[in-house]
């Protein structure tokens, strides 16, 4: 077994802090912070995410409101041992090239699109996390058999969870966090035969 290198040594006896991932180059791309320790994106991206995310950030690109962005690869830092990086960000925090990420206070709406190694955190701990943080929507895209499925949360503010919304597949219209209308069928193309 070989020796860890140093960069992946915390550099206290409590793990990481959310500050820590800006003064690591040498760690992967799509490094996450969830509880204090790094969660690396370890296993090769699908071509069926890829299409997914790359074809629903431009799709609500087309829709967001003056004033609102629809990014992807940028963290939001919950708390200061929390800042997990979703596939999808829609924000109203003001352009910064140098930004690095967000505060939930400015996430309108969080998108994953899940994994078969990221399916836990996005089905249960990134659920439980982006809801305590006070993020207003979350959506959480499963593979139906190359089909999306797009199951809706929006945040319950007396309790502080999120409640479930709808789960939609062929089309998606909803009126938060603006007005979006998705046709589903067109985020992926057609599998060949």
């Amino acid at each position: 077994m070989t020796e860890l290198p140093d960069w992946m040594r915390p550099p206290r006896a409590e793990g990481w802090f959310a500050e820590d991932l800006d003064r690591l180059p040498e760690a992967p791309r799509h490094t996450e912070l969830i509880d204090g320790a790094l969660v690396f994106m370890m296993s090769p991206q699908r071509w069926w995410h890829g299409e997914i995310v790359t074809d629903l950030t431009l799709a609500l690109r087309t829709q967001a409101p003056a004033g609102c962005r629809v990014g992807r690869e940028m963290t939001i830092r919950l708390d200061a041992r929390n800042r997990p990086e979703p596939d999808l960000v829609v924000t109203t925090a003001p352009y910064d090239p140098d930004c690095t990420w967000f505060a939930p206070e400015d996430v309108q709406l969080v998108v994953e699109v899940v994994s078969p190694e990221s399916a836990h955190r996005d089905r249960t701990v990134k659920l439980r996390k982006y809801a305590e943080a006070g993020i207003r929507h979350y959506w959480c895209i499963e593979d139906e058999d190359t089909v999306p499925a797009v199951h809706v949360y929006e945040l319950d503010e007396p309790t502080g969870v999120y409640a479930p919304a709808g789960i939609f597949r062929g089309t998606l219209q909803r009126p938060v966090p603006f007005e979006i209308s998705l046709d589903l069928d067109k985020l992926t193309p057609p599998r060949s035969s």
